[in-house]
């Protein structure tokens, strides 16, 4: 089995070659694609036979090619495989739950209705769940000052008053790195930390003051708590089929299962919106951005608003604030910043560190156990820190051996 799911996994990095096409087609390039703003960068051209930087009907063939591939692939390879690699971890069903099993939130995604973020249009629903209390999902509201705020009472950031935490419309990013009295080391090279002081330069996002983990299993549990159909059927065909409980769901394996059964689901909602693609076309609907607001001079004097996501990782939303046509403000809370945070003022811990909570060790000087619920995440700690200097130069560098 070990060697089977080697090849495969060969294969599959071999085949993102192919899958990010799909990218480069309507984003101009990959990675970090620049269709976000102003529509795309590449126009709708289907009678452009070999136009380069359009969407022409060589090009749409192609995706729609790439798309089937990508569900015969994760169909009879990765989920065949994931659910036979399950079954030698059943033991990994009951470690490295931590919040999954209490509190989990996503802002939901895939409308179906174009531009329309509201529940009856996203396909992935949004929604918190505290408690593990799977009958009671309440909604998400990222303009609420009461809902999301960050912390920094552990973080190496300063705020005027460090008891409350701030809204990411009334956000600080202000670096204050400074050492606990009982780490040990120095500041660029710390053996260990001070945990009752700040140690780390993730910030602490919390909603309505509880920590809560993001990510495709934050996802399917909201989604099946909503009585999503599709996704119950999935899950409850994937427990079967390893022969364990719901419970199961809420651990380092069915962290990782989500992950996959995710993409499964993902792979067919690609095929879905391309066949929509296409129908647009033919119907002569080649529009590729909503311009009403193309001109400075309709925009109001101060404005603010927030853009949520469910990236890969989880639920990811940027905050901001205009004055005058100019940015006035700017934050970012990003899926790692949900689940690496460190404590809060309550002392309430994040999601990675209540997820190694009683974790049983083979070996503790080879913490592969550790490793494995942390991998679970596909953590991005590049992404969930915030260093800059007020000049811009370099503040800390760090030599991994």
């Amino acid at each position: 089995m070990n060697l089977l799911a080697v090849t495969h996994y060969l294969e599959a990095l071999d085949f993102q070659k192919e899958i990010v096409k799909i990218q480069t087609i309507f984003g101009g390039k990959n990675p970090h694609p620049n269709w976000l703003v102003g529509g795309v960068p590449s126009p709708i051209n289907v009678d452009g036979a070999g136009a380069v930087g359009a969407v022409n009907m060589a090009n749409l063939n192609m995706v729609k090619d790439i798309c089937d591939r990508t569900i015969e692939f994760v169909d009879q390879v990765y989920i065949p495989d994931l659910l036979a690699i399950a079954g030698f971890y059943k033991e990994w069903a009951g470690i490295g739950g931590g919040l999954a099993s209490q509190n989990v939130m996503s802002y939901g995604d895939f409308p179906d209705i174009p531009n329309d973020y509201s529940s009856k249009s996203l396909l992935l629903p949004q929604g918190v769940i505290l408690g593990g209390d799977l009958k009671k999902v309440m909604d998400v509201d990222l303009k609420a000052a009461d809902q999301v705020q960050e912390w920094v009472t552990h973080s190496w950031y300063k705020y005027g008053d460090e008891a409350k935490g701030l809204h990411p419309f009334d956000g600080v990013t202000d670096p204050n790195f400074v050492l606990g009295p009982g780490t040990k080391g120095t500041r660029t090279a710390i053996d260990n930390v001070d945990e009752n002081a700040k140690y780390s330069w993730v910030k602490s996002p919390r909603w309505k003051g509880n920590a809560v983990e993001v990510g495709p299993l934050a996802r399917y549990l909201v989604a099946y708590a909503r009585g999503h159909k599709e996704i119950q059927e999935q899950v409850n065909g994937a427990l079967k089929a390893l022969d364990v409980p719901i419970t199961a769901l809420f651990s380092t394996l069915g962290r990782t299962a989500a992950r996959g059964l995710e993409c499964q689901w993902a792979a067919h909602k690609m095929r879905y919106f391309y066949d929509q693609l296409i129908a647009n076309v033919k119907a002569g609907d080649l529009a590729t951005a909503n311009t009403d607001k193309w001109e400075p001079s309709s925009w109001a004097a101060e404005c603010k608003g927030v853009a949520p996501v469910e990236a890969p990782r989880g639920a990811l939303a940027h905050w901001v604030k205009i004055k005058n046509t100019r940015i006035e403000s700017y934050q970012c809370v990003v899926p790692t910043t949900w689940n690496a945070g460190p404590r809060d003022a309550k002392g309430q811990i994040g999601a990675y560190e209540a997820s190694l909570l009683n974790t049983p060790m083979a070996n503790p000087q080879q913490p592969l156990e550790i490793l494995r619920t942390i991998h679970s995440f596909d953590p991005c700690l590049a992404c969930a820190t915030h260093v800059m200097g007020p000049d811009g130069e370099e503040l800390v560098s760090v030599k991994v051996r």
